[in-house]
């Protein structure tokens, strides 16, 4: 059983107020009776994310969190008070963050990635904007070109900084942009390079050959279904082309290139035309 995580509990007995969960050696744990199925019985098992109420009781709910414990996060701040932030995690209680854990103090309505994770004297959940702590120390062992799942952190003069697979930290370069992102943003990235160093940079498109042949074909289909031809060129701004494409510049321009070989278009100012 893991506090601040998803656990497959049996429901033991049933009150007024809800049903009580098999705990373990933890004992009977409540489930509210708003918060459980309705068809729930008596004998079933079931999946119910664990934390702490008001009073510091372990209960369940089958309402999913925005986060769990061990997640990096992007939440809103509900309120604040004199011990700290209270973020909105989507559960009835919210996420705590002691003053101690801020970079800089919380501002209620402001949204900031924070790292979850229980509180070793308190045993409580809590989350902390320090989050570059919570990075694994483990040697990525990524090859270039694996596809992973990223969250946007903050802006730097390069680029954006971002966490990979929640669990490491990562680069995105500005050159690499070709639509608008932000702090708070999930998406797929690919591993671009591992540096000597273990740092990561990332990229939001494929790499290499094959993308070009893939995209070869989406272009050249593109073409036959209007009218086998478009104004977008090899000199045509870069935002242009991914907001048409959802490629870069680089990987159009090559495959522009690949249908240009195989003679079947023709390349002129006025853009391409597939060559009859």
């Amino acid at each position: 059983m893991e506090l601040g995580k998803i656990n497959r509990l049996k429901v033991v007995k049933r009150v007024d107020f809800g049903f009580y969960l098999d705990g373990g050696i933890e004992g009977e744990i409540l489930l509210p009776l708003k918060l459980a199925p309705a068809d729930c019985r008596v004998g079933d098992e079931i999946d119910v994310f664990l934390y702490l109420d008001s009073e510091e009781r372990l209960i369940a709910t089958t309402e999913e969190p925005k986060a769990k414990v061990g997640d990096f996060a992007y939440l809103q701040v509900a309120w604040v008070n004199n011990f700290g932030a209270f973020l909105d995690w989507g559960l009835l209680k919210d996420l705590f963050v002691p003053f101690r854990e801020q970079k800089m103090k919380m501002v209620k309505g402001h949204s900031y990635i924070v790292h979850l994770h229980i509180d070793e004297a308190s045993y409580r959940i809590v989350a902390s904007a320090k989050i570059e702590r919570y990075f694994s120390k483990e040697k990525p062992s990524y090859a270039d070109g694996d596809a992973v799942s990223i969250l946007v952190w903050q802006k730097t003069d390069l680029g954006f900084k971002v966490i990979i697979d929640n669990k490491y930290a990562g680069l995105l370069y500005d050159n690499e942009l070709f639509c608008d992102i932000k702090t708070g943003d999930r998406m797929q990235a690919y591993i671009k390079t591992i540096r000597p160093d273990g740092k990561i940079d990332v990229t939001l498109h494929k790499q290499g050959h094959a993308t070009v042949l893939d995209f070869s074909e989406v272009l050249l289909n593109y073409l036959r279904e209007h009218e086998g031809c478009t104004t977008l060129c090899d000199k045509s701004p870069a935002e242009r082309i991914y907001e048409t494409f959802g490629v870069s510049k680089k990987v159009f321009k090559k495959a522009v290139g690949d249908l240009y070989k195989r003679r079947l278009i023709e390349i002129s100012d006025q853009g391409i035309k597939l060559i009859s």
